[in-house]
């Protein structure tokens, strides 16, 4: 049965705690590091075109943007106001704004993860099955993809509308998202169906990224050996590039792991028996800090670092060879005095 807190909140018309200094500075870093990312982009390009895995990445952080619009700023009115989702859905007995921000998180959680999924496929096509890569998958693959994910990830959050799950408001009185306590069968599907989903992905793109790392280590082997570089076979479009492959593949890695944090609570939380009411907001403000998280990866990672870092794992590789062979010299050349 749902707890009798988890009840009060869902119908309480004021904010029961808390202050809008956090969601503020949430809102704040959301919006500058979403910006400054897009702006990055842009820069990268110059006169280029976009290559497929830009036009993902680009897809993602303008994701975040939005869904950073869409939630926290009604979440800083509602403490302002003191007043919760549903007190400022004022005699609306749809409980619009709360429907709203029940959508906003749910849709944007799917949509996020989506992208990320795709991002980690394009990859994976990419250094695994580079023939195919170069003749079927194009930039018109990446925009076909994300229309499809935001046509299939609307249809499913829009179904809590015509009764298949709900939308419910949850403690202080600032978050509304699925229902996760209820015994009703169609809510108790429609969240586990949303937890498994979330899951699916999520291992999805962890066996995507750990097939491209055995690859790039595979390829860092043959160059290592041949000491040239590896290139794509006769007639590709592109030379492959390691250094390039290996930031593509840091810069995903770190967003997935930023993904994995921020929803696993949730996915376990929802799929758990016993609900908890301090966990409801855990899981959706930490659900809720990806979007804020996602451009500041993608800024630190830009080029300049993860370059930076690969160049100085090569010095160190060369100079730890170097000194090794100085070392056996000088020790033959003593052993001979």
């Amino acid at each position: 049965m749902p707890n009798l807190s988890m009840e009060k909140c869902r119908n309480v018309s004021t904010v029961l705690s808390g202050t809008p200094t956090t969601s503020a500075i949430m809102f704040s870093a959301g919006v500058l590091g979403n910006v400054v990312a897009l702006v990055l982009l842009k820069i990268r390009r110059k006169n280029q075109s976009a290559s497929l895995f830009q036009v993902l990445v680009t897809a993602l952080i303008i994701t975040d943007l939005v869904g950073t619009f869409s939630v926290s700023p009604l979440v800083i009115t509602a403490y302002s106001r003191n007043q919760s989702m549903i007190g400022l859905s004022g005699n609306d007995s749809n409980n619009t704004i709360c429907s709203h921000f029940g959508f906003a998180m749910t849709f944007f959680s799917l949509v996020t993860l989506a992208l990320l999924l795709s991002m980690a496929l394009e990859r994976w096509f990419s250094i695994g099955l580079p023939y195919f890569y170069e003749r079927h998958i194009n930039t018109r693959c990446g925009y076909v993809a994300i229309i499809l994910i935001y046509l299939v990830c609307t249809l499913f959050c829009v179904t809590p509308f015509f009764g298949f799950g709900r939308y419910v408001q949850y403690c202080p009185g600032t978050w509304c998202f699925i229902d996760m306590n209820s015994d009703e069968l169609g809510h108790k599907v429609y969240k586990n169906i949303y937890a498994s989903c979330l899951l699916a992905m999520i291992v999805c793109t962890v066996l995507c990224n750990a097939s491209v790392i055995y690859h790039l280590l595979l390829m860092y082997r043959r160059r290592k050996a041949n000491r040239s570089s590896f290139r794509r076979p006769k007639g590709s479009k592109r030379s492959l590039s390691l250094t390039k492959e290996v930031e593509h593949l840091v810069l995903l890695g770190f967003m997935t792991i930023a993904f994995l944090i921020c929803s696993l609570p949730l996915v376990f939380y929802l799929r758990a028996d016993t609900k908890y009411p301090a966990m409801d907001l855990t899981a959706l403000l930490l659900l809720s800090m990806n979007p804020i998280i996602d451009p500041w990866v993608f800024i630190i990672l830009s080029p300049p670092v993860p370059r930076l870092l690969w160049g100085m794992i090569v010095i160190t590789t060369l100079n730890s060879s170097t000194s090794e062979r100085l070392n056996s010299v000088n020790m033959s050349i003593y052993s001979k005095k």
